[in-house]
């Protein structure tokens, strides 16, 4: 492919300035299936810099040569990318391909990469450095300290750190304050590749660039939010990750609260990164702790078999939970976030749902009662995402009968899909532009962490469920009198 191809040649302000990447982990299961093929789609629609170089890293026992992270980049983008690595798009990014090494005890080699990629891209237009740790949970402080006590990191450097940050409000707290001994809040990126999505950003566009909308998104009108992400996976070979973590700490910390700060803030005064990031503190703000009596925990049968999980574990594969957002907005409407391993479909979704209307005046439709119906805005955030409101319409003939009918908006069949990024694209290019609007701040995480305690400490018990079906039966109690949009 030729630059002049590029379909964000044009847009050359949306490129940022001149880098030097280097991929913590680089020869991981992240980097393969979405670091890697991510940078290289950035190249091959034109929103890399101008100059970069890309190194990628890992302990001296995992190390590779150069030739062999270029081979290694190669067959992952192959692999796990939307973009084939075509001749000439794929000589140009591979040319910006380096590996060095870094442990604690000698981070020499990866200085020594840093330090020649800079020197290759020159000093008219020095670069700025982007560390993005693609490790394990365990790894980030040690990670961390390297970067202070090598001196790789500066003042202009930033660091991207993966999920889950911290296990609790503890453990959180004491990776900030490691953190912030190196970098400054202001040079921190936590990611959540949730909010990169296209379809997720649009719940602020549906919301505030829509007079229709933006009226009845509070508690006069919303009855019920639901954040629902089920999976069909199951746990594969991450047994021993997996019995330590948990599907609370794996995804509603991590992804469905971010989600739901979108839904729930008000209006910013603008979409920059300082009023977005304040308006979703206020929302984390104004959570209340969770009440253990209103989760219900599963965990699929089978799950006690998969290597590296305890014999009596009692590590959920499911949870549900209902959280009130305690404001002038949403005072007493449920929010229900609930995810899982297992279950009867992998969807990424939002339901809003309106108060029920009085429709006596209507008679039942010959297919059920109109009263069993709901009104409800059905955001489906899994890419490449749609939008859909559920409404009552008159059934065709003699009688006044109601119809459930649909009106929905879907990236699939409209506007222009091809330009898309996907969620990592979107944020490794944000975080280059050093855009923090879509990246968690401290006090949002360590806030998240504080309302979940009374959960942390005092578990319900798993039930057990079978694995293709939505969860143990306490999954529909919790929601009760109101049902789940997937059921």
């Amino acid at each position: 492919m030729s630059t002049s191809s590029k379909p964000y040649e044009k847009y050359a302000w949306l490129r940022p300035g001149n880098h030097v990447i280097v991929l913590f982990g680089a020869t991981g299961d992240l980097a393969k299936r979405k670091l890697l093929p991510g940078l290289y789609h950035l190249s091959v629609t034109g929103l890399m810099p101008d100059e970069y170089r890309i190194i990628g890293s890992a302990p001296q026992q995992s190390a590779l040569s150069d030739a062999d992270f270029i081979a290694h980049a190669k067959s992952a983008v192959a692999e796990f990318g939307n973009t084939p690595p075509s001749s000439e798009a794929w000589d140009e990014f591979a040319s910006r391909l380096s590996f060095g090494a870094a442990s604690p005890e000698d981070p020499s080699p990866l200085v020594s990469a840093v330090e020649a990629a800079e020197k290759a891209i020159g000093p008219a237009h020095p670069p700025r450095r982007l560390f993005h740790l693609a490790v394990p949970p365990v790894a980030f402080e040690s990670v961390i300290g390297l970067l202070g006590s090598s001196g790789l990191a500066k003042p202009d450097s930033k660091v991207i750190i993966e999920k889950p940050f911290g296990t609790d409000l503890e453990s959180a707290r004491k990776l900030n304050a490691a953190v912030h001994a190196v970098f400054d809040e202001s040079q921190v990126f936590r990611i959540d590749h949730f909010l990169g999505k296209e379809s997720v950003d649009n719940i602020l566009a549906f919301r505030f660039g829509n007079g229709l909308f933006e009226p009845i998104w509070n508690r006069d009108h919303i009855d019920y939010v639901q954040i629902d992400v089920p999976e069909t996976l199951d746990v594969a070979d991450r047994g021993a990750f997996y019995d330590a973590t948990g599907a609370y700490r794996d995804m509603v910390v991590t992804h469905l609260f971010q989600v739901l700060g979108f839904v729930a803030m008000e209006p910013p005064t603008s979409l920059d990164a300082k009023p977005l990031r304040d308006e979703k503190s206020k929302v984390f703000d104004s959570l209340n702790p969770i009440d253990p009596r209103h989760v219900v925990r599963g965990q699929y049968d089978g799950y006690r078999s998969v290597p590296g999980v305890r014999p009596d574990s009692d590590t959920e594969t499911m949870v549900a939970v209902r959280v009130y957002v305690d404001n002038w907005r949403w005072h007493g409407v449920p929010f229900y976030l609930r995810s899982g391993k297992t279950m009867a479909a992998s969807r990424q979704t939002v339901t809003l749902g309106f108060r029920r209307p009085p429709l006596r005046m209507f008679r039942e439709s010959r297919h059920g009662s109109a009263t069993g119906s709901v009104n409800e805005i059905f955001i489906d955030f899994a890419d490449p995402g749609s939008i859909s409101i559920d409404f009552m319409a008159k059934e065709p003939g003699p009688e006044m009968n109601l119809e459930s009918a649909e009106m929905k908006f879907s990236y699939a069949t409209s506007l222009a899909e091809s330009m898309a990024l996907e969620g990592y694209e979107r944020l490794l290019l944000e975080a280059m532009q050093g855009d923090q609007s879509l990246f968690t701040r401290a006090d949002g995480i360590e806030r998240v962490w504080e309302i979940s305690e009374p959960l942390l400490t005092s578990p319900p018990p798993a039930q057990i469920y079978e694995p293709g079906t939505w969860g143990p039966p306490g999954v529909d109690k919790l929601i009760d009198p109101h049902r789940w949009h997937l059921r």
